[in-house]
C-alpha cells in the first residue's frame, strides 16, 4: 500500500531495495552508509521475506557474497562508505567482467569534507573505471525510485550498477512517497556459467562484451528520466548540476532558475545533452559534490572556445563538500541575512567516552613506552584512533584499516624498536589478520595490541566478526600461545597491564596483547534491556 514516510536518504535506499525485491544486503559499517543495513535489519517486511542482513567481515567479503547471491538469480545489494570501495575494488571491477544474473547494486556513500574519513575520493571514478552505470540521486524521493530502476538496469544489461550517495543526502530527511512492492526473484542459474570463470580466454571475451555495452549505457543515460534539461532565458550561463547539487541550486530560485540547467543523475555522462546545453550558452558552470569528475570530462568533450567553470577554475572551492553557500558565491547572488553562531554553543571535539577501555589501554601503553627511546606506535581506524589526541597523544600513524600491523612490521624490518601496532577487534578481522600472518611468517619483533571492546564501536555498536574468537584466530595464524595475552583495561589492573606489555615488548618475536572490556555505550544498552 502506498504511503508517505519521513526518511533519511540511507533509509530511502534501504526501503527502495526491499520494495524492489531485495533478497540480501551485504555490508561493513562505515559512515555515512551504516544506516542502510540497520534499517533493513529492523524492517518488518525484510524479516518476513527473510532478507539476509548480517554484517560482513569487510567490504571485499561483502562484495563477493553479494555477487554470489546475484549468481543465483536473486537481487543483492552491497553497501559501504567510499574508502570501502578501495577494499572491494578487486571483486567490484571483476564483477563487471563476470556480469550479473540477479540484479546487483553497489552503494558507495562518499564523504566530501571528510566528516569521518581519511580522504574525499569520489566513487563516480570507480563506476567509470569499471565501465558500469552510475546513479547519483538529487533527493530522497529519487533515491527510493532509483533502487527499482537500478536493479532493473542491472538485470537488463547483466552488469552491476553503482548508487553514489554523499553525506548530506545520506543523513538528511525528506518525505518519500512509496510505491509498488515487487516479489523477490526465484532462484535461477546463469545462462552460461562459464562466463563467471575469468581465465584469460574467457575474460577477453567478457571484456569485449563490456566495452560493447558502453554505447547502450550512454543511450540509457541520454534518455534517462533522471537526466533532464530545464530551459532558461539567460543564456550567458548554463549550469550542469549533478546529484544533490541540483537540489541546492533550485532552492535558491523559488520562481525557477533563470539559466538553462542540465540535471545529471545517471551516468555515463549524457554527452549529447551536454552539447545541446553548450550550444545555447556562453559559458558553463559545473556543480558537483565531490571531485571535478564531470568538469574534467567536459574538457575532452566540448570545443575549447566555451568557458567551463567549477572546482578547477575556482568558482567552487576545490576541496570540501558542495553547499548552498558555495552556489550563491559561484552565481554571484546576494545571500540572505546570515545570523552569527550562538555563543552558548560549546565546541565538542571528538573524545573517548569516560570510562572507555581504550583510555586505560593507552595509559598503560604510554607508561611503559616512556622507558624506551624513540618508540613508535602505529594506529588504525576506530574509536581508539582518538588516542592520537590529547591527553594520550599515543599514535604516530593512522592510514587505513589494517595498516597498523603491517606498518609496524615494515618499521621493525627497517630496524625500529619498539614497534607497536594498536588495532581494534573489528578492524583486526576486517583487514588486520593478513598483516599478522606476514609478521608471524618472518617472526618480526613487534607488539600488536588488539583493543577488544566486543563491538564495532565507532559506527554505533554493530556486531564484530571476531567476537569471542580473537585469541584463537591469533593462535591459528601462528602466534605462539604463550604470547597471546588477555588483560582487563581497568584502573585496578593498571600494574598488571603494564607488566604484560613490558614482558611482551622484551620478547623477540610477535606478541599479541588483548585488552578486553565491553564498549561503555553497548554495555549501557545491554543493561537497559536486562
Amino acid at each position: 500500500m502506498d504511503e508517505k514516510l519521513l526518511l533519511l536518504g540511507d533509509e530511502a535506499i534501504a526501503l527502495g531495495a526491499i520494495h524492489a525485491g531485495l533478497s540480501g544486503v551485504y555490508a561493513y559499517p562505515g559512515t555515512p552508509s551504516t544506516e542502510i543495513t540497520e534499517y533493513i535489519q529492523g524492517n518488518q517486511l525484510a524479516a518476513e521475506r527473510k532478507i539476509h542482513c548480517r554484517w560482513s567481515a569487510n567490504e571485499k567479503t561483502a562484495m563477493e557474497a553479494a555477487l554470489g547471491m546475484s549468481y543465483m538469480g536473486k537481487r543483492a545489494m552491497v553497501c559501504m562508505k567510499h574508502v570501502g570501495m578501495n577494499v572491494c575494488a578487486d571483486a567490484f571491477v571483476n564483477s563487471a567482467m563476470t556480469g550479473t544474473n540477479g540484479g546487483l547494486v553497489v552503494v558507495a556513500a562518499d564523504d566530501p569534507s571528510m566528516h569521518s574519513s581519511q580522504n574525499e575520493q569520489d566513487s563516480r571514478f570507480y563506476g567509470k573505471f569499471a565501465m558500469v552505470p552510475v546513479f547519483e540521486p538529487s533527493s530522497q524521493q529519487e533515491v527510493y525510485g532509483m533502487m527499482k530502476d537500478a536493479f532493473e538496469l542491472s538485470e537488463k544489461h547483466m552488469v552491476p550498477v553503482v548508487m553514489r550517495m554523499v553525506t548530506r543526502m545520506a543523513h538528511s530527511r525528506a518525505v518519500v512517497a512509496t510505491g509498488e512492492i515487487k516479489d523477490q526473484n526465484p532462484m535461477t542459474y546463469p545462462s552460461n556459467p562459464k562466463d563467471w570463470v575469468l581465465l584469460p580466454a574467457v575474460a577477453r571475451k567478457r571484456n569485449e562484451r563490456l566495452v560493447g555495452l558502453q554505447k547502450e549505457f550512454l543511450a540509457e543515460a541520454e534518455n534517462s528520466k533522471y537526466n533532464k534539461f530545464i530551459d532558461g532565458k539567460d543564456t550567458s550561463l548554463g549550469i550542469i548540476a549533478c546529484g544533490i547539487a541540483y537540489n541546492y541550486l533550485m532552492e535558491h530560485f523559488k520562481d525557477g532558475c533563470p539559466y538553462p540547467v542540465l540535471k545529471v543523475s545517471q551516468y555515463p555522462l549524457p554527452v549529447n545533452k551536454v552539447k545541446e546545453l553548450a550550444k545555447k550558452c556562453d559559458s558553463l558552470l559545473i556543480l558537483e559534490d565531490g571531485q571535478p569528475v564531470v568538469e574534467e570530462m567536459l574538457r575532452g568533450v566540448l570545443d575549447h572556445d566555451i568557458t567551463i567553470k567549477g572546482r578547477l577554475t575556482g568558482e567552487v572551492p576545490r576541496t570540501g563538500e558542495l553547499t548552498p553557500d558555495n552556489i550563491i558565491a559561484a552565481l554571484g547572488l546576494k545571500d540572505e541575512e546570515v545570523y552569527p553562531a550562538c555563543e552558548l554553543v560549546v565546541p565538542r571535539p571528538p573524545a573517548l567516552c569516560q570510562g572507555c577501555g581504550h583510555r586505560f589501554m593507552f595509559e598503560a601503553l604510554n607508561n611503559v613506552l616512556k622507558e624506551y627511546d624513540n618508540s613508535r606506535v602505529f594506529g588504525d581506524i576506530g574509536c581508539y584512533t582518538l588516542g592520537y589526541l590529547p591527553p594520550y597523544q599515543a599514535l604516530h600513524s593512522v592510514v587505513d584499516m589494517g595498516a597498523s600491523i603491517t606498518m609496524a612490521k615494515g618499521a621493525a624490518d627497517a630496524g625500529q624498536f619498539p614497534s607497536v601496532a594498536v588495532i581494534g577487534d573489528s578492524t583486526f578481522t576486517h583487514s588486520g589478520m593478513t598483516g599478522l600472518l606476514d609478521a608471524v611468517n618472518e617472526k618480526t619483533n613487534i607488539l600488536v595490541v588488539i583493543s577488544d571492546n566486543l563491538t564495532t564501536g565507532m559506527t554505533g555498536g554493530q556486531d564484530s566478526a571476531g567476537t569471542g574468537r580473537i585469541e584463537s584466530i591469533c593462535r591459528g595464524l601462528g602466534v605462539e600461545p604463550e604470547h597471546v595475552r588477555v588483560v582487563i583495561p581497568l584502573p585496578q589492573h593498571m600494574e598488571e597491564m603494564q607488566n604484560v606489555i613490558r614482558e611482551e615488548l622484551n620478547y623477540n618475536g610477535v606478541s599479541v596483547v588483548i585488552p578486553r572490556r565491553e564498549c561503555i555505550q553497548t554495555a549501557r544498552r545491554h543493561n537497559k534491556k536486562k
